[in-house]
């Protein structure tokens, strides 16, 4: 059976690696589903949330912009997701989202909209993931 072999990397980490039988990414043009056999791609993320099934079970995450890039050879279809920062489901425990909330809105008091736009699509990638 065809599966999809999956990276999602940063600059810092390997954050996920393994085989999966679908992705859901957040482009700048909206989501995009991959299944094994996708024709090569090469897409823009945003800040959003990736969620990969793998092994009956789904993994989430969020990342803060960067690509996805897919290829396909035989069987296999490769999926590299290199985000600039990317955080797993498990890890968002910790986050205080009512401090990015605020601080996206001392940004905007600020006049800096498009930075507080930025920090608002942080929070709503965070929450998704974690109600998943």
């Amino acid at each position: 059976m065809a599966r999809l072999d999956v990276h999602l990397v940063t600059p810092e980490r390997e954050v996920w690696t393994g085989e999966a039988t679908f992705v859901v990414v957040r482009g700048v043009d909206g989501d995009i589903g991959i299944l094994p056999g996708h024709t090569p791609l090469l897409a823009a993320l945003a800040v959003g949330p990736v969620f990969i099934n793998a092994d009956g079970g789904r993994t989430g995450a969020v990342v803060d912009g960067g690509f996805l890039h897919v290829a396909h050879d035989d069987d296999t279809t490769r999926v590299d997701i290199l985000a600039e920062r990317a955080v797993l489901q498990d890890e968002l425990s910790g986050e205080d989202l009512a401090g990015l909330e605020r601080h996206a809105e001392e940004l905007r008091g600020q006049g800096r909209h498009d930075e507080a736009r930025i920090e608002e699509a942080r929070v709503r990638a965070r929450r998704r993931v974690g109600e998943s």
